[in-house]
């Protein structure tokens, strides 16, 4: 059984912190990038990432037993970039389409949705399970009653932002499986996916959103992001959620277990929309925004205690 350490040090809380902070704010930004449009966006915080993580990629290829990965581990690989493109393609649309509260909300609900697929999965499904599914799809049913008439909440936004987290769960499941049972180094997988998300994303953009390769127009070119007015934009997003905040939690799963850290990150919705107050002086949070967004997050931690709780007993001796 994995153990961590008794005494976590203050540097420890301090980078779960900036982690998670980084990883919050990135709705806030993209949202504000209202002259490019969505799948674009994604298309260049994608692109930016890849870039970040190119040099820890050669450093970890020049380093590796090549031999050790089979086909079936670039096959995963190929499909996992395909949900995170999904992923980020459908969430940042939903920031264009509905409040950044409801939007985080509903992308930070792949734990439900994983208790969903669990059936499917063969999965043994708990009484946890049931109860914190049932709480969190109440709440999101109950954060409905805040659609309005002026559209600044819409029910399209949030199906997009949910497809948002189903998309990542298959993303989550590919990286668990290749980091944690095929042992892949962290950049040796994080690139390519990242970087074939671009790939997906750049066409995509093209056919839908008529966007091209000419440079004239920066905010519809599909390399517009290196522009004077973008570079500074995407730069934080590569580098603060990019690689601060994944990198950073990664790090701290040496301090704290995956239980912590998890319910930590489902906090993003809250702190996220604290965020997008203090960066526009105005948030979108009607009543019952606030009560399904809480009886939401509850239900989420109450799974992750379940699966918490499942991973202690397969772990105990019999």
């Amino acid at each position: 059984m994995t153990t961590y350490q008794v005494s976590t040090p203050r540097s420890a809380w301090l980078l779960l912190f900036v982690a998670l902070f980084a990883v919050s704010s990135a709705g806030a930004v993209l949202q504000s990038m209202t002259e490019v449009p969505p799948i674009l966006r994604a298309s260049w915080r994608m692109q930016g990432t890849a870039l970040i993580l190119l040099p820890g990629f050669i450093f970890q290829l020049y380093n590796l037993d090549r031999s050790i990965f089979n086909m079936k581990d670039f096959m995963i690989i190929f499909i996992s970039s395909i949900f995170l493109a999904a992923h980020f393609g459908s969430w940042v649309w939903s920031l264009d389409h509905t409040s950044l509260v409801h939007s985080l909300l509903f992308v930070t609900s792949h734990p439900l949705v994983v208790v969903l697929l669990m059936p499917i999965l063969g999965s043994e499904i708990r009484k946890g399970h049931i109860l914190g599914a049932s709480i969190g799809f109440f709440g999101a049913a109950l954060t409905l009653k805040d659609i309005d008439s002026g559209g600044e909440v819409t029910l399209i936004g949030n199906l997009f932002a949910f497809i948002g987290a189903v998309t990542v769960v298959g993303y989550l499941f590919s990286g668990r499986y290749l980091r944690s049972e095929r042992n892949m180094p962290l950049f040796i997988y994080a690139f390519p996916v990242t970087f074939l998300s671009a790939v997906w994303l750049t066409p995509t953009s093209v056919i839908i959103e008529g966007t091209g390769f000419s440079q004239a127009v920066p905010e519809i070119s599909i390399f517009g992001w290196t522009d004077i007015a973008w570079i500074l934009w995407v730069g934080y997003l590569s580098l603060g959620p990019g690689l601060m905040g994944h990198t950073g939690i990664n790090a701290v799963l040496r301090w704290f277990s995956p239980l912590i850290v998890s319910i930590a990150l489902l906090f993003e919705p809250v702190i996220g929309g604290l965020i997008g107050y203090l960066w526009n002086g105005e948030i979108s949070l009607g009543i019952w925004t606030v009560i399904g967004g809480m009886l939401m997050l509850i239900g989420a931690i109450l799974v992750k205690f379940e699966e918490a709780n499942e991973q202690t007993s397969d772990e105990s001796p019999s």
